[in-house]
């Protein structure tokens, strides 16, 4: 998730009539210490670390509930968390982090703390969201050879995985994909309507790279496809089934309620009715909410008071309570996993594409003082049986 929200985005509407529905979630501060998890389906509780490396490298401390200085990854390993996401960018000349070396270096440190891992391809050199699906500059020739970009996709996946595997550095979950509400593999500007069968038949060769790549090491590595936003995943998925995108196992989502038409109310019947419609698992991979208004550092924060709902203050314990209810939610929806989004983007003097410091430091699970918050409690919220 995502730095297209740094510029002002709208996410594409559905080109279906969504009836909004109007259902009550029930207060999950109580409910959610309740929740058994199925023991064969782990309910994932994960936090997208793609930019901790970098941090560590800029000099950030982590501290725990203690004020404790400690490694990042076991400070989430405590708290109870059991999933790492890491996206993976193909060739970023622009940023030595998110290449394939980075993301080694991030499943290493995951798994030494026995943590599953989420691998997130962005089949981009930089970011892929709603607005950007820039195809990689070395398959840029390629752009009208949709079978000979099929084969460079399938390749790419596959040797990417192999060369994990011979680390011992296998992924239990994939992407095929970021946010890919547009067809994938575009030059500049987004081409709308989605072209099915050019779309299809490449997301169709990412799949198919998963499975054999897991067939070969006899593991069951698991597919999942990510749409930002749910409304966008009732028509997308629609017609990506009608034009025979099916095997795959999960369907992940962005959700911020600052760019959904859906709240913490109703949205639930959307995981629902996609859980139920294409019988597959459903996990958000990216939230966030803001723990304060306070900005640490000269980078303007993209989650504002434009972002807050109502009942929900800018607040630790706001941020707690939003986290507890959505996660409650997808619970009982049926759905089977949460990912904050980026939980440890602190403040550093580093520099991003567009200025130095964090534009996400009030949304992170640390306060100010990079000393874990309240926020970060929500992952042990549903460990008790």
């Amino acid at each position: 998730m995502k730095l297209f929200f740094l510029n002002t985005i709208f996410y594409v509407s559905s080109i279906f009539t969504i009836v909004m529905l109007s259902v009550s979630c029930s207060d999950s501060s109580n409910n959610i210490e309740n929740t058994v998890e199925q023991p064969d389906i782990p309910f994932y509780k994960g936090a997208d670390l793609s930019y901790l490396n970098e941090m560590l490298d800029c000099g950030a401390v982590y501290k725990d509930y203690a004020n404790q200085i400690k490694n990042p990854y076991t400070i989430f390993k405590d708290a109870g968390a059991n999933l790492v996401r890491f996206r993976l960018w193909h060739n970023p000349e622009w940023t030595n982090y998110s290449n394939l070396q980075d993301v080694k270096l991030g499943i290493e440190k995951a798994k030494q703390n026995n943590l599953k891992v989420l691998l997130d391809f962005h089949y981009s050199d930089t970011w892929a969201d709603p607005e950007h699906q820039q195809i990689p500059s070395a398959w840029l020739e390629h752009l009208n050879n949709t079978e000979v970009l099929g084969d460079s996709l399938y390749n790419y996946t596959l040797f990417t995985l192999q060369d994990l595997a011979s680390e011992n550095l296998t992924p239990d979950l994939v992407q095929v994909g970021n946010e890919i509400n547009s067809m994938i593999l575009q030059d500049g500007e987004l081409e709308w309507p989605i072209d099915w069968e050019r779309n299809s038949f490449l997301i169709n060769k990412g799949i198919k790279a998963v499975r054999d790549f897991s067939e070969t090491q006899n593991q069951d590595i698991e597919v999942m496809l990510h749409i930002a936003q749910p409304e966008n995943a009732l028509w997308w998925f629609e017609q990506a089934t009608n034009n025979g995108i099916t095997d795959y196992d999960w369907i992940g989502l962005s959700y911020y309620p600052k760019w959904s038409t859906y709240n913490l109310n109703n949205v639930g019947e959307v995981f629902s009715t996609l859980i139920n419609s294409y019988n597959k698992k459903l996990m958000v991979v990216e939230t966030a909410y803001p723990y304060t208004l306070e900005d640490a550092d000269e980078a303007r924060n993209i989650q504002g008071s434009d972002a807050l709902i109502e009942g929900y203050p800018a607040t630790e314990q706001g941020q707690l309570n939003y986290l507890n209810d959505l996660t409650q939610s997808i619970y009982n929806a049926g759905g089977k996993g949460i990912v904050y989004w980026e939980p440890a983007w602190i403040s550093t003097p580093c520099f991003t594409l567009w200025g130095q410091g964090s534009h996400w430091d009030n949304a992170t699970l640390f306060d100010h003082e990079n000393k874990a918050n309240l926020g970060m409690q929500f992952y042990s919220l549903n460990l008790n049986n």
